[in-house]
Protein backbone atom coordinates (compact mmCIF):
# COMPACT_ATOMS: atom_id res chain seq x y z
CA UNK A 1 0.00 0.00 0.00
CA UNK A 2 1.66 3.19 -0.97
CA UNK A 3 0.43 6.46 0.35
CA UNK A 4 0.40 9.95 -1.09
CA UNK A 5 1.45 13.20 -0.70
CA UNK A 6 3.30 13.92 3.38
CA UNK A 7 1.31 11.25 4.53
CA UNK A 8 2.45 8.04 6.56
CA UNK A 9 1.35 4.60 6.52
CA UNK A 10 -0.79 5.48 10.00
CA UNK A 11 -3.43 7.68 7.23
CA UNK A 12 -4.26 4.15 5.62
CA UNK A 13 -7.58 3.68 7.95
CA UNK A 14 -7.43 0.19 10.43
CA UNK A 15 -10.90 -0.48 9.28
CA UNK A 16 -9.89 0.04 5.11
CA UNK A 17 -6.83 -2.73 6.29
CA UNK A 18 -8.64 -5.03 8.20
CA UNK A 19 -11.18 -5.56 5.32
CA UNK A 20 -8.71 -6.51 3.41
CA UNK A 21 -6.96 -9.06 5.58
CA UNK A 22 -10.43 -10.34 6.51
CA UNK A 23 -10.64 -11.05 2.86
CA UNK A 24 -7.16 -12.95 2.87
CA UNK A 25 -4.73 -10.34 1.78
CA UNK A 26 -1.25 -9.82 3.50
CA UNK A 27 -0.67 -6.39 3.84
CA UNK A 28 2.47 -4.30 3.90
CA UNK A 29 2.41 -0.61 4.19
CA UNK A 30 5.13 2.00 4.56
CA UNK A 31 6.04 5.39 4.78
CA UNK A 32 7.15 6.63 1.76
CA UNK A 33 11.38 8.42 2.11
CA UNK A 34 11.06 11.71 3.64
CA UNK A 35 7.57 10.96 5.84
CA UNK A 36 7.33 9.24 9.07
CA UNK A 37 9.77 6.88 10.24
CA UNK A 38 11.57 6.56 7.09
CA UNK A 39 15.13 8.12 6.23
CA UNK A 40 14.84 11.55 5.53
CA UNK A 41 17.05 13.39 2.35
CA UNK A 42 18.68 16.60 3.15
CA UNK A 43 20.59 18.45 0.33
CA UNK A 44 22.53 21.61 1.26
CA UNK A 45 22.71 24.02 -1.33
CA UNK A 46 19.14 23.00 -3.05
CA UNK A 47 17.53 26.36 -4.61
CA UNK A 48 14.42 27.97 -3.07
CA UNK A 49 11.32 26.60 -5.43
CA UNK A 50 8.36 28.58 -6.07
CA UNK A 51 5.91 25.36 -6.11
CA UNK A 52 2.86 27.77 -7.25
CA UNK A 53 5.44 28.67 -10.41
CA UNK A 54 5.80 24.58 -10.96
CA UNK A 55 2.30 24.05 -11.30
CA UNK A 56 1.46 26.64 -13.20
CA UNK A 57 4.23 25.46 -15.81
CA UNK A 58 3.05 21.58 -15.07
CA UNK A 59 -0.22 22.91 -15.91
CA UNK A 60 0.09 24.89 -18.88
CA UNK A 61 3.00 21.70 -20.45
CA UNK A 62 5.95 23.51 -20.01
CA UNK A 63 8.81 21.21 -18.27
CA UNK A 64 10.22 22.27 -14.88
CA UNK A 65 12.87 19.08 -15.25
CA UNK A 66 15.86 21.76 -15.59
CA UNK A 67 14.62 22.49 -11.62
CA UNK A 68 16.94 21.45 -9.31
CA UNK A 69 14.91 19.56 -6.90
CA UNK A 70 15.55 16.34 -3.97
CA UNK A 71 14.34 13.60 -5.60
CA UNK A 72 11.54 12.94 -8.10
CA UNK A 73 9.03 10.19 -8.38
CA UNK A 74 11.14 7.33 -10.29
CA UNK A 75 13.28 7.80 -7.44
CA UNK A 76 10.35 7.30 -4.93
CA UNK A 77 9.01 4.67 -7.07
CA UNK A 78 12.56 2.83 -7.21
CA UNK A 79 12.46 2.55 -3.10
CA UNK A 80 8.89 0.67 -3.47
CA UNK A 81 10.49 -1.15 -5.89
CA UNK A 82 14.14 -2.15 -3.46
CA UNK A 83 11.07 -2.77 -0.74
CA UNK A 84 9.42 -5.52 -2.40
CA UNK A 85 13.01 -7.23 -3.10
CA UNK A 86 14.25 -6.79 0.58
CA UNK A 87 11.32 -8.61 1.63
CA UNK A 88 11.76 -11.52 -1.23
CA UNK A 89 7.56 -10.93 -1.92
CA UNK A 90 7.88 -11.85 -5.82
CA UNK A 91 5.03 -11.10 -7.61
CA UNK A 92 2.64 -8.62 -5.58
CA UNK A 93 -0.45 -6.05 -5.84
CA UNK A 94 -0.15 -3.02 -5.80
CA UNK A 95 -2.53 -0.33 -4.20
CA UNK A 96 -1.99 3.39 -4.11
CA UNK A 97 -3.76 6.47 -3.57
CA UNK A 98 -2.54 9.82 -4.70
CA UNK A 99 0.50 10.66 -5.05
CA UNK A 100 1.10 6.85 -4.32
CA UNK A 101 -1.02 5.91 -6.91
CA UNK A 102 1.96 8.03 -9.56
CA UNK A 103 4.42 5.62 -7.62
CA UNK A 104 2.71 2.26 -8.06
CA UNK A 105 2.22 3.32 -12.24
CA UNK A 106 6.21 3.88 -12.18
CA UNK A 107 6.77 0.62 -10.31
CA UNK A 108 4.49 -1.46 -12.61
CA UNK A 109 5.86 -0.18 -15.44
CA UNK A 110 10.02 -0.39 -15.05
CA UNK A 111 9.22 -3.41 -12.76
CA UNK A 112 6.77 -5.32 -14.88
CA UNK A 113 8.19 -8.97 -13.03
CA UNK A 114 7.28 -7.58 -9.29
CA UNK A 115 3.70 -6.51 -10.03
CA UNK A 116 0.87 -8.74 -10.78
CA UNK A 117 -1.91 -6.81 -10.22
CA UNK A 118 -2.77 -3.07 -9.59
CA UNK A 119 -5.05 -0.77 -7.57
CA UNK A 120 -5.05 3.07 -8.01
CA UNK A 121 -7.21 5.42 -6.02
CA UNK A 122 -7.65 9.20 -6.77
CA UNK A 123 -4.23 9.41 -8.36
CA UNK A 124 -3.34 11.02 -11.94
CA UNK A 125 -1.10 10.84 -14.90
CA UNK A 126 0.27 14.16 -13.52
CA UNK A 127 0.08 15.44 -17.55
CA UNK A 128 0.03 18.93 -18.74
CA UNK A 129 -3.95 20.51 -19.50
CA UNK A 130 -5.63 18.24 -17.22
CA UNK A 131 -8.90 19.67 -15.69
CA UNK A 132 -7.22 21.43 -12.63
CA UNK A 133 -8.07 21.63 -8.65
CA UNK A 134 -10.53 23.78 -7.92
CA UNK A 135 -9.05 26.66 -5.96
CA UNK A 136 -10.01 26.29 -2.59
CA UNK A 137 -8.84 22.86 -2.82
CA UNK A 138 -5.34 23.94 -4.73
CA UNK A 139 -4.48 26.09 -1.52
CA UNK A 140 -4.38 22.96 1.01
CA UNK A 141 -1.19 21.87 -1.06
CA UNK A 142 0.93 25.27 -0.06
CA UNK A 143 -1.12 26.64 3.11
CA UNK A 144 1.20 25.65 6.03
CA UNK A 145 0.01 25.76 9.68
CA UNK A 146 0.38 28.80 11.91
CA UNK A 147 3.47 26.87 13.63
CA UNK A 148 4.84 23.59 14.59
CA UNK A 149 3.57 23.15 17.65
CA UNK A 150 1.38 19.42 18.22
CA UNK A 151 -1.64 21.57 18.68
CA UNK A 152 -1.42 23.85 15.24
CA UNK A 153 -0.37 20.72 13.56
CA UNK A 154 -3.88 19.32 14.64
CA UNK A 155 -6.06 21.98 13.73
CA UNK A 156 -4.45 22.32 10.15
CA UNK A 157 -4.87 18.96 9.56
CA UNK A 158 -8.52 18.79 10.49
CA UNK A 159 -8.97 21.95 8.01
CA UNK A 160 -6.92 19.84 5.25
CA UNK A 161 -9.37 17.22 5.78
CA UNK A 162 -12.73 19.12 5.71
CA UNK A 163 -11.12 20.59 2.85
CA UNK A 164 -10.45 17.51 0.56
CA UNK A 165 -12.16 15.18 2.10
CA UNK A 166 -15.83 14.04 1.70
CA UNK A 167 -18.31 16.10 2.69
CA UNK A 168 -20.32 14.71 5.74
CA UNK A 169 -18.11 12.02 5.75
CA UNK A 170 -15.09 13.49 7.47
CA UNK A 171 -14.42 11.93 11.52
CA UNK A 172 -12.86 14.83 12.93
CA UNK A 173 -12.35 12.98 16.04
CA UNK A 174 -10.15 10.48 14.17
CA UNK A 175 -8.49 13.32 11.79
CA UNK A 176 -7.62 14.93 15.37
CA UNK A 177 -5.96 11.35 16.69
CA UNK A 178 -4.37 10.60 13.80
CA UNK A 179 -2.69 14.13 13.62
CA UNK A 180 -1.62 13.48 16.80
CA UNK A 181 0.27 10.11 16.31
CA UNK A 182 1.81 11.29 12.84
CA UNK A 183 3.15 14.66 15.48
CA UNK A 184 4.44 12.13 18.05
CA UNK A 185 5.74 9.69 15.70
CA UNK A 186 8.14 11.95 13.59
CA UNK A 187 6.92 15.50 12.14
CA UNK A 188 8.81 16.69 9.30
CA UNK A 189 7.66 19.53 7.62
CA UNK A 190 10.19 19.32 4.62
CA UNK A 191 9.47 15.86 3.59
CA UNK A 192 6.50 17.05 2.34
CA UNK A 193 7.66 20.12 0.34
CA UNK A 194 10.59 17.76 -1.11
CA UNK A 195 7.51 15.12 -2.14
CA UNK A 196 5.26 18.07 -3.43
CA UNK A 197 8.72 19.47 -5.41
CA UNK A 198 9.35 15.66 -6.83
CA UNK A 199 5.27 15.84 -8.33
CA UNK A 200 5.64 18.66 -9.64
CA UNK A 201 9.30 18.62 -11.32
CA UNK A 202 8.58 14.85 -12.53
CA UNK A 203 5.82 16.33 -14.77
CA UNK A 204 3.53 13.89 -16.91
CA UNK A 205 3.96 9.82 -15.94
CA UNK A 206 2.25 9.10 -19.19
CA UNK A 207 4.98 7.32 -20.59
CA UNK A 208 5.37 5.11 -17.41
CA UNK A 209 0.88 4.42 -17.17
CA UNK A 210 1.18 3.57 -21.44
CA UNK A 211 3.79 0.75 -20.29
CA UNK A 212 2.02 -1.06 -17.81
CA UNK A 213 1.30 -4.63 -18.33
CA UNK A 214 -0.90 -5.58 -14.84
CA UNK A 215 -4.28 -5.48 -14.75
CA UNK A 216 -5.18 -2.26 -13.41
CA UNK A 217 -8.34 -0.80 -11.38
CA UNK A 218 -9.04 2.87 -11.08
CA UNK A 219 -11.24 4.09 -8.85
CA UNK A 220 -11.82 7.50 -8.21
CA UNK A 221 -14.65 9.84 -6.63
CA UNK A 222 -17.00 12.06 -8.04
CA UNK A 223 -16.59 15.35 -5.48
CA UNK A 224 -12.57 14.79 -5.51
CA UNK A 225 -12.07 18.87 -6.13
CA UNK A 226 -8.01 18.33 -5.51
CA UNK A 227 -7.97 15.70 -8.06
CA UNK A 228 -10.97 16.06 -10.11
CA UNK A 229 -12.41 12.26 -11.21
CA UNK A 230 -11.82 13.55 -15.04
CA UNK A 231 -7.85 12.81 -14.07
CA UNK A 232 -9.29 9.24 -13.04
CA UNK A 233 -10.36 8.88 -16.33
CA UNK A 234 -7.52 9.67 -17.98
CA UNK A 235 -5.04 7.43 -15.66
CA UNK A 236 -7.44 4.36 -16.82
CA UNK A 237 -7.33 5.68 -21.06
CA UNK A 238 -3.80 5.07 -20.42
CA UNK A 239 -3.01 2.47 -19.00
CA UNK A 240 -3.85 -0.82 -21.04
CA UNK A 241 -6.97 -2.15 -20.37
CA UNK A 242 -7.40 -0.65 -17.34
CA UNK A 243 -10.78 -0.61 -15.78
CA UNK A 244 -12.58 2.85 -14.19
CA UNK A 245 -14.65 2.91 -11.71
CA UNK A 246 -16.56 6.44 -10.04
CA UNK A 247 -17.52 6.45 -6.53
CA UNK A 248 -20.63 8.92 -6.17
CA UNK A 249 -20.01 11.52 -3.81
CA UNK A 250 -16.79 10.36 -2.42
CA UNK A 251 -13.81 13.17 -2.29
CA UNK A 252 -10.16 12.76 -1.75
CA UNK A 253 -10.07 10.66 1.40
CA UNK A 254 -11.34 6.96 2.17
CA UNK A 255 -14.09 7.33 4.29
CA UNK A 256 -15.89 4.72 6.55
CA UNK A 257 -18.95 4.53 4.46
CA UNK A 258 -17.45 3.76 1.55
CA UNK A 259 -14.86 1.43 2.25
CA UNK A 260 -17.14 -2.15 2.17
CA UNK A 261 -17.40 -1.10 -1.46
CA UNK A 262 -14.27 0.51 -2.13
CA UNK A 263 -12.59 -3.16 -0.89
CA UNK A 264 -15.15 -5.31 -2.78
CA UNK A 265 -14.22 -3.73 -6.32
CA UNK A 266 -10.57 -4.03 -5.55
CA UNK A 267 -10.26 -7.35 -3.70
CA UNK A 268 -12.43 -9.20 -6.44
CA UNK A 269 -9.82 -7.12 -9.06
CA UNK A 270 -7.14 -8.77 -7.15
CA UNK A 271 -8.41 -12.13 -6.72
CA UNK A 272 -9.44 -12.17 -10.59
CA UNK A 273 -8.28 -15.03 -12.17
Amino acid sequence: MIMGLGSQMIFWPDNFIKRFIDAGFFVIRFDNRDIGLSSKVQIEGLPRINQLKMMVRLQTGLSNKSTQVAYNLTDMAEDTARLIKALKLGKTHLLGASMGGMIAQIVAARYPSLVQRMALMFTTTNRAFLKPPRPKQLYTLINRPESHSERDIVRHSVWFMKTVGTPGHVNVRMVREIAKIRYQRNFHPLGTVQQLNAILASGSISRFSKQVKAPTIVLHGSADGLLPASQGRVVAKTIPNAKFHLIEGMAHDIPEYYQPYMVDLISNHLLEK
